[in-house]
């Protein structure tokens, strides 16, 4: 183990005051910025091509249950009121976090191009912040939400009952096996999905196909500005992947636009990094808010490890407010974009 992993292992281990965690977590990232400043032209086309050869997701159920091993109730606790798993959108420096939640939400309704009456189906749906904000904004839109957790499946179905919501059809299934016929959807979106995917390109291809001649795809993921990476599980300094993003990646803000043969950008907009630290700082306040349920939390689900796991988790959400906020928020951010499918074959674009 090397030092640096020794040390992350120690601050798990015993309290650490967070100005001490935040300075280190600045260092971190910084080391890692300074790196990313080399990245030489052309890399988004070769990291895309890299992921060519690897399933569409990999690591599912390590992921899986990094982040869902803890019941639904501790989500209740510590995001906001619409439990949206991403970053939100501060419009203004006293905006609270329910507020962010919808904010984003209406951004990304907006920058989607949805309608009423459309057939939409989001990949990656959560707790079905985005997917019930869809069915209802559009009463008459058909939204089908893709999980691969059971128990936000169970979550959003009994939303959409309490609200009188007839128009959700909720999927649980692994990314790698998900298929529907051909044209089925006039909107795809995904919000903080991609990151978890492998092989772009074969996803890509398959939503492709699932949309409609005149149909769209939106991705909402957070990126670097210049430079795409993979966490990796193998480095034991990489506490991130080992803990909470195994199999993940970190696009980079042009990495989206490495396929020009199944989609072309039609619209991109980015969000500084900002409005994720601020999310995740709301975040570390509600779980410190908390602090005596969010134990018994702890306790039930990962027992002896219990203390272990709260610091992690709170240092997991120091962690995501430091990367985004670093410089800031001008290298780490949160990318949209809405994609036109190509006609395969011809480069003409459809719709």
């Amino acid at each position: 183990m090397t030092l640096l992993a020794s040390l992350i292992s120690a601050v798990e281990r015993e309290p650490v005051p967070d100005v001490f965690l935040r300075l280190g977590i600045q260092w971190l990232v910084g080391r890692t910025r300074r790196r990313l400043s080399a990245t030489a032209d052309g890399a988004d086309a070769w990291f895309a091509e890299a992921m060519r050869d690897l399933p569409i997701a990999t690591n599912v159920e390590d992921a899986n249950a990094q982040h869902y091993e803890v019941p639904a109730r501790f989500f209740e606790l510590v995001l906001g009121p619409r439990l949206k798993y991403s970053s939100g959108l501060y419009r203004g420096p006293g905006s609270s976090l329910e507020e962010a939640e919808v904010a984003a939400l209406e951004e990304t309704v907006n920058h989607a191009g949805l309608a009423d009456g459309q057939r939409i189906l989001e990949l990656g749906s959560g707790w079905g912040s985005l997917s019930l904000h869809m069915a209802e904004t559009f009463p008459n839109a058909q939204v089908t939400a893709v999980s691969n957790s059971h128990s936000q499946r169970a979550h959003v179905e009994a939303q959409a009952l309490k609200r009188g919501l007839r128009n959700v059809r909720v999927i649980t299934a692994d990314m790698n096996d998900v298929a529907f016929e051909a044209g089925s959807f006039d909107r795809v979106v995904s919000v903080e999905m991609f990151e978890h995917m492998s092989n772009w390109r074969a996803l890509l291809g398959r939503i492709r196909g699932w949309l409609a001649s005149d149909g769209r795809l939106f991705i909402h993921v957070f990126t670097h500005r210049i430079g795409a990476y993979r966490f990796d599980r193998a480095d034991k300094a990489d506490w991130i992947a080992q803990h909470f993003f195994t199999g993940g990646i970190m696009p980079s803000h042009g990495l989206a636009g490495s396929f020009p043969d199944l989609f072309e950008l039609e619209d991109t907009w980015r969000w500084d990094g900002r409005h994720y630290s601020r999310t995740a700082e709301d975040w570390l306040r509600r779980m410190d808010a908390n602090h005596a349920e969010v134990g018994e939390i702890m306790r039930e689900t990962y027992g002896a490890d219990a203390e272990v796991w709260r610091r992690r988790w709170r240092i997991f959400f120091l962690a995501t407010s430091g990367l985004f906020g670093h410089s800031r928020g001008a290298e780490w951010g949160i990318s949209h974009y809405r994609l036109r499918p190509v006609v395969s074959g011809t480069g003409a674009r459809k719709g």
